[in-house]
């Protein structure tokens, strides 16, 4: 059995759920509630001393990263493919998806906005920088498949891109960015409309709650 080291509103471990749920794999969470701080406790940072989440406990070793848990995956269960056959074009579908988890994501994640609360910055100062990162990067996200066509952010199927875009246009709307692109929303509907997808919602989780 996978055990999933999981937040019911962490975008990264969402990447996973997904990814999990393509896959069609079971797993078992074990949940960590970030905003008390579950993920420091000792019997965690054991078995991952970044104290984050995801994490993945796998044939008796743990991954963390949640991109590198999804291209794991992706590679020990291959169908549905997550990239295309196309070396170029599998690498147009990571930079994509590193844009958004190592650009958008970390600069305005909980962790980064509590620092920043800590060196003396209101909520509002704080608002306002997770909204500014988050529009360039989308802004930058759309340009970046722009000449692309498909339900899809790279045509006709899913690949990492809408594994990684969809948990961050749901964070943009936590914090009032603008995510009005065409090309995205677009996406974003057709992703959701896949079971996989709607499964993985945080809102589907076990842990979750309305707070």
């Amino acid at each position: 059995m996978l055990v999933l080291h999981t937040y019911w509103r962490s975008s990264a471990a969402w990447r996973v759920r997904t990814v999990l749920a393509l896959k069609g794999l079971a797993w078992m969470p074990a949940a960590h509630d970030l905003r008390t701080d579950a993920q420091k406790a000792a019997d965690y940072t054991a078995i991952n001393p970044q104290a984050l989440v995801p994490a993945l406990e796998v044939d008796g070793t743990v991954l963390t990263q949640s991109l590198a848990i999804c291209e794991y995956l992706d590679e020990r269960w291959p169908e549905p493919p997550l990239f295309p056959a196309d070396p170029l074009e599998r690498a147009r579908v990571r930079a994509f998806a590193l844009a958004v988890a190592c650009d958008i994501h970390p600069v305005q994640n909980l962790r980064v906005l509590r620092m920043l609360r800590g060196h003396g910055l209101d909520q509002s100062a704080v608002d306002g920088w997770a909204r500014e990162v988050i529009e360039s990067g989308l802004e930058a996200c759309a340009r970046l498949i722009a000449d692309r066509s498909g339900p899809f952010c790279f045509g006709q199927t899913v690949t990492l891109a809408d594994v990684v875009l969809i948990p961050q246009l749901a964070n943009a709307r936590r914090f009032g960015a603008r995510i009005d692109y065409p090309r995205l929303e677009a996406i974003e509907a057709a992703a959701l409309a896949l079971p996989a997808f709607a499964a993985a919602r945080p809102e589907m989780q076990a842990d979750a709650d309305p707070v």
